[in-house]
């Protein structure tokens, strides 16, 4: 997933000028840290059972509740099991942008079929705007 915000680019600029910084640098870094953020927001959601578009999670079927149950783990949607899955959750980021993706193929599949009936990988207005401000606070 690509962070993408909507930013006036003259303020940038002139945040930029201001704290006097290499540009790209900067950039990088303030990506980086909008982009930990931004999985931050989603684990924290997540594991309180609410997908981005608000609402709770689909509840699980009754087969799996029951094999869920029967290893132990809790009736709570929560998208977690092992914890693999929102475990390989990582960002990367360059001057220009920041991706948050799964490191492994087999939790990214995992995590594709999951977004479809409880859609949990992205953000809503007001998380936007919070990473928004993160954004801004690295780079002023």
């Amino acid at each position: 997933m690509d962070i993408r915000l909507k930013t006036n680019a003259k303020e940038v600029e002139a945040a930029l000028k201001k704290k006097g910084k290499d540009v790209n640098q900067s950039l990088k870094r303030a990506l980086s840290i909008t982009a930990q953020q931004g999985i931050n927001i989603i684990e924290d959601r997540t594991e309180s059972g609410v997908g981005f578009k608000g609402g709770a999670f689909k509840g699980y079927s009754e087969k799996y509740a029951k094999f869920r149950a029967k290893k132990g783990r809790g009736k709570n949607v929560d998208l977690q099991f092992t914890g693999r899955m929102l475990g390989s959750m990582t960002s990367k980021a360059d001057r220009k942008k920041a991706t948050i993706f799964f490191t492994r193929a087999e939790e990214a599949k995992k995590a594709a079929m999951n977004n479809k009936t409880r859609p949990f990988f992205g953000f809503n207005e007001q998380e936007e705007r919070q990473l928004a401000k993160v954004f801004f606070r690295y780079i002023k």
